[in-house]
């Protein structure tokens, strides 16, 4: 019981963060918007209409994926943050779990993410994106699988890196290239050798194509553009989160027992 509650406590101030922070909260909330309004908008009307498939809808799905992932990986630099201001030495010598305390980082960014992708549903639900609410229960699965991947990259960031500004120049490295090649923008199935051996390095292009699954009965365009069966995406982003949390729950509590 002394675990659940040190997960839920930590998972809990995250989310009162993000309230406390109204900058954050609406950047969070309009950014994915913006975006698929002039990327998929612009790019839809001048690049789209031959296509065999709707492409603002694809750039949605794919951006809404992307937010997850992205928000999910960004939340935990809080852990960098209670780093530098000693705060995460205070929570280490609590008598707790140090796996209750990844957790609990793990449960609290996951949800921000979530909560930071009402915008883009809102937009999707009120534009011609077309989206149901079928497809919200379509996608309850892909936002498990992306948040939980995005969490498991994140904790192997913090164990490598230090400070928050190190961390803030990796990030975009880390997700400005997956943006590119793990389908979001475009269709990666029809890739040369090089560029489709970038993509499956991506974890990102694994929850990307099992979102793209996870529509495909209802959106049967998308059948075409999918690269492997949902359960070789799941069996993939598996076997990543493991490896990834083993490894950066290691590195993190062995540099904080060594600071």
């Amino acid at each position: 019981m002394q675990e659940l509650n040190a997960i839920f406590t930590i998972a809990y101030r995250d989310v009162l963060g993000l309230f406390r922070d109204r900058t954050r909260l609406i950047f969070s909330l309009v950014f994915s918007v913006i975006f698929v309004g002039i990327i998929g908008g612009m790019l839809g009307q001048n690049l789209g209409r031959g296509l065999p498939f709707n492409y603002t809808q694809f750039v949605f799905f794919g951006v809404l994926s992307m937010t997850l992932f992205q928000g999910a990986l960004g939340g935990i630099i809080s852990l960098v943050r209670d780093r530098e201001n000693n705060f995460s030495q205070e929570i280490m010598i609590a008598p707790i779990s140090r796996y209750s305390i990844i957790i609990g980082k793990v449960v609290g960014s996951s949800t921000v993410s979530i909560i930071s992708t009402l915008g883009i549903i809102l937009y999707g639900v009120v534009t011609n994106v077309g989206l149901t609410f079928a497809d919200l229960l379509t996608l309850v699965p892909v936002a498990l699988v992306a948040t939980l991947t995005g969490s498991a990259m994140g904790l192997l960031l913090i164990g490598i890196v230090k400070n928050q500004q190190t961390f803030q120049m990796l990030f975009p490295l880390v997700i400005f290239p997956q943006t590119f090649v793990a389908g979001i923008l475009t269709p990666v199935n029809k890739s040369s050798w090089w560029l489709s051996l970038i993509s499956h390095i991506a974890p990102l292009t694994y929850v990307v194509d099992f979102m793209r699954n996870m529509l495909s009965g209802r959106h049967t365009e998308y059948k075409s553009l999918i690269l492997y069966s949902p359960w070789v995406d799941l069996s993939v982003i598996t076997g990543i989160f493991l490896v990834l949390v083993v490894i950066g729950t290691w590195t993190f509590v062995h540099s904080e027992r060594t600071r």
